[in-house]
C-alpha cells in the first residue's frame, strides 16, 4: 500500500513531458487486436522494456489495454464499448502511464475511442405498448398546420451517428399528415373534412446518420373526431374486425395447408402404385418361369378330359338279424364337383364292388330273397 502511494506521488510530481504518445482506435475491437507499437513510437528498445519491468498503471479499475514486452506493442485486452465507458462524454479516451524501473521512467499514453454506429435509435414517445388503440385525437375543425403529436427518439451513439431524421413510411391518407424531417413533429397539411376517415394510421421511420444507417419504426394511431364516444365506438369495431380477420386468415392458411398435403400424398401414392405395377409386369415379362394354371379348390380331373365329373351319393345299410340289406343310390348332381381324395379311393372301390356282387343272380342277397318268398308260401294264411 505504501509503495502504491509513493508511486502515485511520483506520478504527480514528475513532468509528463518525458514521453507521451496518442492512439485512436474504434470501439468494439476484437480481443488481442493491435493498438500501436509503443517501443517504436517512444524510441525505446524492447530490451529496455524487459529489463525495466515495463508495466501499465491506470487509475481506473478496469484494464482495457495490455502491454507485450517482448514485442513492444499495445494490445486490446478487453472489448471496449464506448457507450458503457463514456456514455455521452466527448471525446472518449483512455489515459494511462507506462512505468519503467532502473532508472525510473514514466510515459503517458492516450487512446481515443472512436464511436461506431452500433446502436439503433430508441423511440421514447409515443410509447409502443401494443395496448393503445388511439395515440392522438384531431378535431374535424383543425386547420392547416395543426400539431397532432411529436415523435421523440434518441440515439446513444455520438457525433453524426446520433443525428436523427424522420419520415412517413406509410399512412392511411398521405395527403392529410406530414412529419418534420428534423424535429419529428406530425402536422396536418390540409383542412380536415367530414369525408376523412375517423381511423388514421401513420408509420414513421426514424433513421440515424451513421454508415450504414440504423433505423427504428413507430406507429401512430390518430382519430379524426370531435367527441371521444365516436372514437371509442369506431375503434372498438376496428378491434373486433381485426380479430375476425386474423382468425379467418389463420383458418384459411390451415385449410390450404391440409388440402395441399392431402393432394401431394394422393399423387405420391398413385405414382408409387403405378411404378410398382409396371415393375412387376416387366419382371414377369422377362422371367423364364413356367406358367402354372389355376384350378378352383377341390377340383379333380380324373379322366384327363378336363370336364367336371358327376357326384354320386351311396348309402348302404346292412344288418345281421333282419336278414335284410338295403342299398340306396342317390341321383347324380349334374352341377356338383366330384371330390376325389387319396384317403377315400379305397372306400369308393369297395362300395362299387359290393354293389356288383349284390346285383348278381346267385348272390347271397338274391338267395335270401328267394328263401323268404318260399317260406311265406308254406305258411297258411
Amino acid at each position: 500500500m505504501d509503495r502504491q502511494v509513493l508511486l502515485f506521488i511520483c506520478l504527480l510530481s514528475v513532468d509528463a513531458g518525458l514521453g507521451q504518445v496518442s492512439y485512436s482506435i474504434p470501439e468494439e475491437m476484437a480481443k488481442g487486436s493491435l493498438v500501436g507499437n509503443i517501443a517504436h513510437d517512444l524510441g525505446i528498445e524492447t530490451k529496455r522494456l524487459a529489463s525495466g519491468k515495463a508495466r501499465i498503471y491506470t487509475r481506473d479499475s478496469g484494464e482495457y489495454i495490455g502491454l507485450n514486452r517482448e514485442r513492444g506493442v499495445l494490445l486490446v485486452k478487453e472489448r471496449i464499448d464506448r457507450e458503457a465507458l463514456c456514455r455521452q462524454t466527448t471525446p472518449c479516451a483512455l489515459h494511462f502511464q507506462i512505468i519503467l524501473e532502473n532508472p525510473m521512467e514514466f510515459y503517458s499514453v492516450t487512446i481515443l475511442i472512436q464511436d461506431q454506429n452500433d446502436n439503433p435509435p430508441q423511440v421514447l414517445y409515443p410509447v409502443q405498448t401494443g395496448g393503445s388503440l388511439v395515440d392522438e385525437m384531431v378535431p374535424r375543425s383543425a386547420d392547416v398546420g395543426y400539431l397532432v403529436t411529436k415523435v421523440v427518439a434518441v440515439d446513444v451513439d455520438s457525433g453524426q451517428n446520433a443525428w436523427l431524421s424522420y419520415k412517413v413510411q406509410k399512412a392511411t391518407d398521405r395527403a392529410l399528415f406530414e412529419v418534420g424531417s428534423q424535429n419529428g413533429e406530425i402536422r396536418t397539411i390540409r383542412q380536415v373534412t367530414d369525408k376523412d376517415a375517423v381511423r388514421q394510421r401513420l408509420t414513421v421511420i426514424v433513421e440515424d446518420n451513421g454508415q450504414p444507417s440504423r433505423s427504428a419504426t413507430v406507429i401512430v394511431n390518430v382519430a379524426v373526431a370531435d367527441s371521444f364516444p365516436e372514437v371509442l365506438s369506431e375503434f372498438t369495431d376496428f378491434t373486433h374486425d381485426k380479430e375476425y380477420n386474423d382468425n379467418l386468415t389463420f383458418y384459411l392458411v390451415l385449410a390450404l395447408a391440409v388440402v395441399s398435403f392431402l393432394f401431394i400424398t394422393c399423387v405420391v401414392v398413385i405414382i408409387s402404385v403405378k411404378i410398382y405395377r409396371w415393375r412387376q409386369s416387366r419382371i414377369l415379362y422377362h422371367s423364364n418361369l413356367p406358367v402354372i394354371p389355376y384350378y378352383p379348390p377341390r377340383y379333380s380331373d380324373t379322366l384327363g378330359t378336363g370336364t367336371l365329373q358327376h357326384v354320386y351319393n351311396y348309402e348302404v345299410c346292412r344288418t345281421t338279424d333282419s336278414r335284410k340289406s338295403d342299398c340306396k343310390f342317390g341321383r347324380a348332381g349334374s352341377q356338383n364337383v366330384l371330390i376325389m381324395e387319396p384317403s377315400s379311393t379305397g372306400t369308393m372301390q369297395r362300395i362299387q364292388s359290393e354293389k356288383n356282387i349284390l346285383d348278381e343272380p346267385d348272390s347271397p342277397l338274391e338267395r335270401m330273397k328267394k328263401g323268404e318268398s318260399a317260406a311265406q308260401g308254406e305258411i297258411p294264411p
